[in-house]
C-alpha cells in the first residue's frame, strides 16, 4: 500500500470488479507519469488500485458518495476516484461525475462515457478529476467557485456532460451529468459495452446446436427450396427481423431478463426503462452476432450439398449464386426460430451470465431479493 510522504500524493482507484478493475489497472499503469507530466509543479503521484463491489446493494449516489469518504479516511488516501460501471440517476438525470474537493473524492460512472473508445475516455476523466482535486487540496480550498469548474477539457467539451451545484452538500460539491437524447444514447451504448453482448454466442452453444441442426435439415429440405425460390427481397427482410426479435423475445421472457422495478417514481421507472433498453440492444446483438453465422454456415452447407439439377427439378429455376445466397438467407431464419426453441434448454443462469456483466447480475440478485424480503 502506497504511504503518503511529503511531495507525494496518493492516488486510489477504487473499482467495481470486473470491467472497472479491469479499466483501473490499465489506467494505473501510466497515470502517476501522465499525472506528474501534467501537474507541472514537480509534484509525485503513487496510484492504487483497489477492486471491491462499493456498489453492492445501493445505487443511490450521495450513500455511494459516503461509503466512498468512509474508505478514503480509513486508509489515509489523498484522492479517491471510485470507478463504477452501474448507470446513476440524480434528480431525474443521468450521472457522470461526483466530485468532492474538500475530501477529494470523485466517483465515476463509466457508462456516461460510452462504448466506444472507452478506455482512453476513462483514462482521461480520471486524470483531469484526479488534478482537479489535487489542485483543489494544494490551493487549501473546498471546492471550486460556481460557474467555474476544475476538470479539465476533455469532459468540458462534451455537450451532454453539463456542471452543476449538487444538492447534497455534505457528500459532493459539483456533479457533471449526462443530458438530452446524445446523452441517453451514450449511457445506453456504455451499459450494453458494460454487459459484452458477444459474450452471448459461446453462452447460448445448446440454442445454436439446435439452430444448426434445424439449418442442416431444412437446406435439404425440397419445401424450402420452392419457399425459398419463390420470396421477394423484401419478405425474406421480413422474416429475418421477425426471427430475431422472437428470439430476442423468447431469451429475455424465458431467461426473465426484464427489469421490474418495484418502485413506482418517475426516476424508478426512467431507471427500468434505460435497464430493459440495454437488455434489449445487448441480447440483440448477440442474437444477430449468431444469425450471420448461421448464414455463412448454411451458405457453405448448401454449396457442399445441394446439387443443381436436382434443384432446378423441384423449383422448376435454375441453381446460381442467387439462389444460394437466398436459399440460406431463408433457412438462417427458419433456423433461428428454430434455436429460440433450443435456447429453452440453457439455464437461466447461463443466460444471465452471457448477458450481463458480473456487476449486473450482482445488482439484479439484490433487487430480486429485496423485493422477495
Amino acid at each position: 500500500m502506497p504511504v503518503s510522504s511529503p511531495g507525494v500524493t496518493v492516488v486510489a482507484l477504487l473499482a467495481d470488479p470486473d470491467a472497472p478493475t479491469e479499466i483501473a489497472r490499465r489506467i494505473a499503469q501510466t497515470l502517476p507519469d501522465r499525472l506528474a507530466d501534467k501537474s507541472g509543479q514537480g509534484q509525485r503521484f503513487d496510484v492504487e488500485v483497489v477492486s471491491e463491489p462499493f456498489t453492492a446493494g445501493t445505487e443511490d449516489p450521495p450513500t455511494l458518495m459516503r461509503r466512498i469518504m468512509d474508505r478514503g479516511s480509513a486508509e489515509h488516501w489523498d484522492i479517491v476516484v471510485a470507478l463504477t460501471d452501474l448507470p446513476l440517476h440524480s434528480h431525474g438525470r443521468k450521472l457522470a461525475v461526483h466530485l468532492n474537493h474538500e475530501h477529494g473524492l470523485a466517483l465515476l460512472s463509466l457508462p456516461s462515457l460510452g462504448g466506444l473508445r472507452l478506455q482512453t475516455r476513462a483514462r482521461r476523466a480520471v486524470e483531469e478529476a484526479v488534478l482537479g482535486l489535487a489542485g483543489a487540496q494544494t490551493a487549501g480550498a473546498e471546492g471550486p467557485p460556481r460557474g467555474q469548474p476544475r476538470l479539465g477539457p476533455f469532459l468540458n467539451r462534451l455537450a451532454p456532460v453539463q456542471p452543476g451545484r449538487a444538492g447534497e452538500k455534505e457528500t459532493d460539491d459539483l456533479r457533471y451529468v449526462v443530458s438530452g437524447p446524445r446523452g441517453y444514447l451514450r449511457v445506453l451504448a456504455g451499459m450494453v459495452r458494460a454487459n459484452r453482448p458477444w459474450r452471448l454466442v459461446p453462452g447460448l452453444s445448446k440454442a445454436l446446436a439446435a439452430a444448426l441442426a434445424t439449418g442442416a435439415v431444412a437446406t435439404v429440405n425440397s419445401t424450402v427450396w420452392s419457399l425459398a425460390a419463390s420470396l421477394s427481397t423484401p419478405r425474406l427482410v421480413i422474416a429475418t427481423v421477425g426471427s430475431i426479435a422472437i428470439m430476442i423475445g423468447w431469451l429475455i421472457v424465458d431467461a426473465n431478463l426484464w427489469h421490474r422495478s418495484p418502485e413506482h417514481s418517475p426516476e424508478a421507472r426512467q431507471r427500468a426503462a434505460l435497464y430493459n433498453a440495454s437488455t434489449v440492444v445487448t441480447v440483440g446483438i448477440g442474437v444477430l452476432v449468431c444469425y450471420v453465422g448461421l448464414l455463412v454456415t448454411n451458405l457453405v452447407w448448401a454449396l457442399f450439398i445441394l446439387n443443381d439439377q436436382v434443384f432446378a427439378s423441384v423449383t422448376r429455376a435454375p441453381l446460381h449464386a442467387t439462389g444460394y445466397w437466398t436459399l440460406s438467407w431463408f433457412v438462417a431464419s427458419v433456423a433461428t426460430v428454430g434455436g429460440a426453441l433450443g435456447s429453452g434448454l440453457e439455464s437461466d443462469e447461463a443466460i444471465r451470465a452471457a448477458a450481463y456483466s458480473k456487476r449486473e447480475q450482482e445488482r439484479r440478485r439484490l433487487l430480486q431479493d429485496d423485493h422477495g424480503d
